[in-house]
């Protein structure tokens, strides 16, 4: 047998009783904010790459929008870091 809580009624159920946790994703995209640029050495960059990569199909929008929006600056720099041929 399991145990419930009974869900909230009335203007009770109007009144928050926590703050919602954030996502990953929006803490991710918080942080993104206020980053303009870093330096890094090319493999860091190409490891930071596959690292995100798995969060871009995320259940959670948040993190699928901060991933991609990353992955894709991160593949710019890379591909910007590349020597000319």
């Amino acid at each position: 047998m399991t145990s419930t809580q009974p869900q909230p009624r009335g203007l009770t159920s109007l009144i928050p009783d926590a703050r919602t946790r954030a996502t990953p994703g929006e803490r991710a995209a918080s942080q993104l904010l206020h980053l303009h640029e870093a330096t890094v050495p090319v493999p860091v960059l190409a490891a930071a790459a596959e690292l995100i990569a798995p969060q871009l199909t995320d259940p959670d929008p948040a993190t699928r929008e901060a991933a991609t929006a990353v992955h894709a600056r991160m593949l710019t720099a890379l591909e910007d870091a590349a020597p000319s041929r």
